[in-house]
């Protein structure tokens, strides 16, 4: 397990560029600038004609990050990282995987959506929670170029419910839903609930370590002799479109949603309060792993991805909470779903 958090830590380390509010880059400065990235990132184009697109990519997005930066303070800020010489068509398919059209084959024991939330009746819920402060949260992982997420958010709120319930915090296989869940598609695209009811199918998920992450869809090496690290024996929706709702789940466990995440600013988010007008077409989907409020007074969602620990704040995103509209910020509050045991 060591190995597959030492690439993306050691792209901590050196990226990514904070672009100042008080730089504006030259041409010269921007193709060094290029060139120290495809060092440091391992880039490899296959030609010059490759490289001078790929450029131009990454030319746009750093005028772009340097423009927003230089902007009114919006109270967070954005940096060029891994992200910054792909187009967004390609950003799309390789780094989302949120679909939630797709309709389980096996209902197993899950709820359908609105006819049950356990959490309804709670009254109040405390002003803050962590739940990486309380030991419920594995660090953050990698979903490569895989369009994986959806697998990674399941898998964040088993692990969390689990350390909550057993007190045992367990790095649960990814690998073993991107190969073994058939309602689901690979390193194409998946649906949170699809994964729930494999592992409640299986009786099941293995960890980490006993089934690790490729990045890429194989078969499934997962078969009866194996012994599950964890098991649920359901799962349920939040109610659509209710900020209050969601605050009662995510003061009792992580919660897996779907996300837009597709705009720049979600894209080259690196710190601060997340809060623009944002989209709400669901493409990825993330981990809620607690709420608060800053000094400010704003109230915000903590929010686990799987983008390494390079992007963000160390792989993890504040978004702004009880936003104007009832999806929420980016689409927050529309399809929220947590496992039970």
């Amino acid at each position: 397990m060591a190995s597959h958090y030492a690439s993306c830590m050691t792209l901590f380390l050196i990226f990514p560029y904070l672009v100042s509010s008080s730089q504006i880059f030259s041409e010269g400065y921007i193709r060094n600038m290029h060139e120290q990235w495809i060092s440091q990132h391992g880039r490899v184009y296959k030609d010059a004609a490759e490289k001078k697109m790929r450029f131009r990519i990454f030319k746009k997005n750093v005028q772009l990050i340097e423009a927003f930066n230089r902007g009114e303070d919006k109270g967070f800020k954005l940096a060029v990282n891994h992200f910054a010489d792909i187009t967004d068509d390609e950003f799309r398919k390789l780094h989302t995987g949120f679909n939630d059209s797709l309709k389980p084959s096996s209902s197993a024991n899950s709820t359908p959506e609105g006819t049950f939330f356990k959490y309804a009746d709670i009254k109040d819920v405390p002003s803050s929670i962590d739940w990486r402060d309380k030991g419920a949260v594995t660090p953050i992982k990698v979903q490569g170029q895989c369009a994986s997420c959806y697998a990674f958010s399941a898998v964040a709120a088993v692990e969390g419910i689990t350390q909550i319930t057993q007190g045992d915090l367990i790095s649960l296989s990814e690998q073993q839903i991107v190969d073994c869940d058939k309602d689901d598609y690979g390193c194409n695209y998946g649906d949170m609930r699809n994964v729930f009811n494999y592992i409640i199918r299986n009786n099941g998920i293995t960890t980490e370590y006993s089934y690790p992450y490729t990045g890429s869809q194989g078969p499934c090496q997962y078969n009866s002799t194996n012994n599950p690290a964890a098991k649920i024996n359901g799962f349920q929706f939040v109610p659509r479109n209710s900020e209050a709702d969601l605050l009662k789940a995510v003061a009792n466990q992580p919660v897996s949603v779907g996300i837009h995440s597709t705009d720049y600013q979600f894209k080259f988010y690196s710190g601060g309060i997340l809060n623009f007008d944002c989209g709400t077409e669901l493409d990825h989907a993330v981990t809620i792993v607690g709420y608060g409020t800053n000094s400010d007074g704003i109230k915000y969602w903590i929010v686990k991805n799987s983008w390494n620990p390079a992007w963000g704040d160390a792989g993890f995103a504040y978004l702004i909470r009880d936003y104007k509209n009832p999806q929420g910020i980016c689409g927050i509050a529309i399809y929220a779903t947590y496992p039970t045991i």
